[in-house]
């Protein structure tokens, strides 16, 4: 039983990394993203946001010495992805091998999104306030964020 409802477990979660590798939804609200700029977004208006030569060299530098990590893991999740569907082809899977293998996956997507983060920090970092401000206006607009369940929603004027 047990087995079962970790295949059935797996096997969700394999379908939700799959549809993230689909085309991206419209973006939805991030409440960290909103902080940070991506590199494509900061190339896309280099112009309007007065990017200067330095900065251009230091954002070329972080995106080289980036962009071989971001290749290496990519390749290292699917390596390890693929061996997860091998343990869970069979009619019978070893749920310890299973849950073994689906860590290894795991800790490879925390290491792409820690690499991702490090990575915009720095950008963020290297641009002037007026510059992320520039950004911040010329980002596409997110839809406003569903209320929180943990909040109340706010008091409705009494219309009678």
């Amino acid at each position: 039983m047990k087995a079962r409802i970790l295949v059935l477990g797996t096997a969700c979660l394999l379908a939700a990394l799959a549809a993230s590798a689909q085309p991206a939804p419209p973006p939805q609200h991030d409440p960290i993203g909103e902080f940070l700029f991506p590199p494509e977004l900061v190339m896309a208006h280099q112009s309007e946001i007065g990017l200067t030569p330095e900065q251009k060299t230091a954002l070329r530098r972080e995106l080289s010495q980036a962009q071989p990590q971001f290749t290496e893991m990519q390749w290292e999740i699917q390596d390890a992805m693929e061996a997860l569907r091998a343990l869970l082809e069979p009619p019978q899977v070893n749920p310890e091998r299973v849950r073994a293998q689906l860590d290894q996956v795991l800790e490879i997507e925390n290491r792409v999104k820690r690499l991702q983060l490090s990575l915009m920090v720095r950008i963020k970092n290297s641009l002037t306030p007026e510059q992320q401000a520039r950004l911040r206006e010329l980002r596409p607009k997110a839809p406003t964020p569903p209320p929180s369940p943990y909040r109340p929603p706010a008091p409705q004027p009494d219309l009678e």
